[in-house]
């Protein structure tokens, strides 16, 4: 039971809510459930839990609007229908949270915004910003601009991608079931929910069969997929269903309800893993010998400072390789600015950067949470 520790422990989460929670299967958004979601929502937030919703239902809620009975196949339609559906979507929204002088923001994204990595940073910063200052993004797919070739297909998968974008502790899925089942439910009375195991565990894959709802496009498969997408940056995944009373409250308390998917290592160390095994390095950082010892001893950020010079050409959001004098590796990193600005800025203070370039990016040059020791 102490492995349900990370949902007490949590401090940043992402909470996933599909179409047919929403919408009361496509009656239209059903204002009432959302108002409870964001009652328990708001209540994470007051015990110092950063949260993020994604949310669908834009499609839904303007098939519903437009009076149509029937999920449309052509994608100008989808479009449309999203289109006129994020505009209550978001409106109701932002009224709930007011009810809590909360302030929401809303954050339409595609494939391309997480796939460059320039925009995966400026997403990231902005969404790191919009939780410092309090304000609960309500994030959904830019479906009336988006195809099928750059779609991400669910969003399930969105909010595994939103959970490693902001470094999550855990994504929640609020969904129609209960959980995940060793078998169907729908089919066999028999079926048990699986409490807990490890995302990676392969004979998930077998219980998580089936097919989405007519209003969504993710079904338990995509959820499993999404937890261990989520897992590959260390945050756990909760499949629970969005009917159980005060579930996100049950969940943040160790109750035993849905289905707890943990990954296989921490947060951090996923991290730093996944950029200690990038596959190339575009440029080079030489430090002096204080950075090295910040680095290697502290644990700290690398700032522009420590910075003796800059070899090669990188794009904000690439790997570059920081080196001591004597060109020997110490460490490998994302960097926060381009290499022409890297150049500007090397052995500069922090607070001279805006006097160089006209704007500040980051005050670091590398963050220590995108860093790695060698």
């Amino acid at each position: 039971m102490s492995e349900r520790l990370p949902l007490k422990q949590a401090r940043r989460l992402v909470v996933k809510i599909g179409s047919a929670l929403l919408t009361d299967d496509g009656k239209g958004l059903d204002v009432a459930a959302l108002g409870l979601w964001v009652d328990q929502i708001a209540g994470l937030i007051a015990s110092g839990v950063e949260v993020v919703v994604v949310s669908s239902g834009s499609v839904a809620e303007g098939m519903s609007r437009l009076g149509w009975a029937v999920r449309p196949q052509h994608l100008h339609e989808l479009q449309a229908a999203a289109a006129v559906g994020q505009m209550g979507l978001v409106q109701t929204w932002e009224a709930q949270f007011k009810r809590h002088d909360i302030h929401t923001a809303q954050i339409l994204l595609t494939h391309d915004d997480l796939s460059d990595r320039k925009r995966y940073l400026n997403g990231r910063s902005t969404l790191r910003t919009l939780l410092d200052y309090g304000v609960v993004p309500i994030v959904n797919e830019n479906d009336t601009v988006v195809t099928d070739e750059i779609r991400f297909g669910d969003n399930d998968t969105l909010g595994a991608l939103v959970a490693n974008l902001i470094e999550a502790d855990g994504l929640i899925i609020l969904t129609d079931q209960l959980g995940l089942f060793d078998k169907d439910p729908r089919k066999h009375a028999d079926a048990v929910l699986v409490t807990q195991r490890r995302a990676e565990d392969r004979e998930l894959d077998a219980m998580a069969g089936g097919s989405a709802g007519a209003l969504g496009r993710g079904g338990m498969q995509t959820k499993l997929r999404a937890a261990r997408l989520a897992a590959r940056s260390g945050a756990f995944t909760v499949i629970v269903g969005g009917r159980i009373e005060q579930a996100i409250t049950r969940l943040r308390q160790g109750e035993l309800i849905g289905t707890l998917l943990l990954p296989d290592q921490g947060r951090m160390a996923a991290r730093k893993q996944w950029i200690a095994s990038h596959l190339q390095t575009r440029g080079t950082l030489t430090l002096d010998d204080g950075a090295v010892n910040v680095l290697r001893l502290g644990g700290r950020s690398l700032l522009p400072v420590g910075v003796k010079a800059v070899a090669g050409q990188f794009r904000r959001g690439e790997m570059v390789s920081c080196v001591d004098p004597q060109g020997r590796e110490v460490a490998r990193g994302l960097v926060n600015y381009d290499a022409d600005e890297a150049r500007a800025i090397a052995g500069r203070s922090s607070d001279r950067i805006v006097e160089v370039l006209g704007y500040v990016s980051d005050e670091e040059i590398v963050h220590r949470d995108n860093l790695v020791v060698v």
